[in-house]
């Protein structure tokens, strides 16, 4: 008779007890994202966007419950997997042409917000009074892609524990914050869906908070959002190795390599993206993926609202918040100006 697979130290293996830990968080959150896209669906209103209403009932469950371990491995899977899983899908919504249409002026504008928002974040630090080491994980954060830039990051500055969950905690909270406020600005300022893409795209920090609010300006702006955030992902590997040598040049006990992981559901997205530029890719194939995508958005949001902790703010002081804010207002303000420049 079989028995059950062990991991070696007397827990059962496979996917069994993978799917029961995942089941309970990632439940809610589907329950969440389908509740939110029947909202939008059954109003009839077209700017109730399914991603801002998963990501404030998200967060309105939290503040109410606290947290919940048992929904946290399902979080996790929510807020990494299954929103990397959507944007490789979202690849088969955008051919070669589209992506090339955007222009050397965007991937441009990913180069300087990232180059321009790292050493600031450093000086400001200087002069808040902020530890190097937490002004670089802030810095990095807002400039590249929120907590895995600060995760890699970490393994050349070598923060405090603290400083670690106090940078997830600002990034996370500066990026919901823009997820809700973008959306709000994109009529006032005047910006067209493939302009407030863009923007979003170039100013937000975690994927599923810059692909989400370009999600609220249409499929352009989704479209566009999501090329412009992948573009600055791309760039996490050149800048932990250039604030790898800064750390290095710096630190009286010298510095270290980082051993960044390649992102590969962006080489994914690209890979669709050549894929569907060939017209091989059935119509039922990309037009499920629209089906599929906004559901699956919605629910990595919902889990971003499940996983914030507000209180984690106070543990450092104001003034790295201050800073995240200020980097953060810094970002969208270069991203602005540059969007304009462009004139998309």
């Amino acid at each position: 008779m079989a028995g059950v697979a062990s991991d070696g130290q007397g827990k059962p293996s496979g996917w069994g007890p993978k799917l029961r830990r995942l089941a309970p968080g990632l439940l809610v959150c589907l329950a969440i994202a389908v509740v939110s896209v029947w909202l939008r669906n059954a109003s009839g209103i077209a700017a109730l966007n399914p991603v801002v209403i998963a990501l404030l009932v998200g967060l309105a469950w939290r503040s109410a419950r606290g947290r919940q371990p048992v929904l946290d491995p399902g979080l996790a899977f929510a807020i990494r997997p299954l929103l990397r899983f959507a944007i490789v899908i979202l690849g088969l919504q955008v051919t070669a042409t589209e992506v090339l249409a955007l222009g050397p002026g965007a991937l441009a504008l990913a180069v300087v917000v990232v180059g321009v928002t790292v050493p600031a974040a450093i000086w400001l630090g200087r002069l808040l009074g902020v530890p190097s080491g937490l002004a670089a994980l802030l810095g990095m954060g807002t400039g590249i892609c929120g907590a895995s830039a600060i995760v890699a990051t970490n393994q050349v500055v070598r923060a405090k524990d603290e400083d670690v969950t106090y940078a997830l905690a600002v990034i996370t909270l500066c990026g919901t914050a823009g997820l809700v406020l973008l959306p709000l600005l994109a009529g006032p300022l005047g910006l067209s869906p493939l302009s407030y893409g863009l923007w979003a795209g170039a100013s937000l920090h975690e994927v599923v908070q810059a692909v989400g609010a370009a999600a609220a300006g249409g499929p352009e702006a989704a479209q566009s959002g999501t090329v412009m955030k992948l573009a600055r992902v791309m760039l996490l590997a050149p800048a932990i190795m250039a604030l790898g040598w800064w750390v290095a040049r710096g630190a009286a006990q010298g510095g270290g390599t980082a051993k960044v992981q390649v992102p590969w559901f962006a080489v994914y997205f690209l890979g669709m993206v050549a894929l569907v530029s060939t017209g091989l890719v059935p119509r039922i194939a990309i037009d499920a993926s629209r089906f599929a995508v906004p559901l699956l958005m919605a629910a990595s949001v919902a889990a971003l609202g499940l996983s914030t902790d507000l209180k984690a703010l106070r543990a450092r002081g104001l003034a790295p918040l201050g800073l995240g804010v200020a980097l953060s207002l810094l970002i969208a303000a270069i991203a602005f100006v540059g969007v304009t420049l462009i004139g998309v």
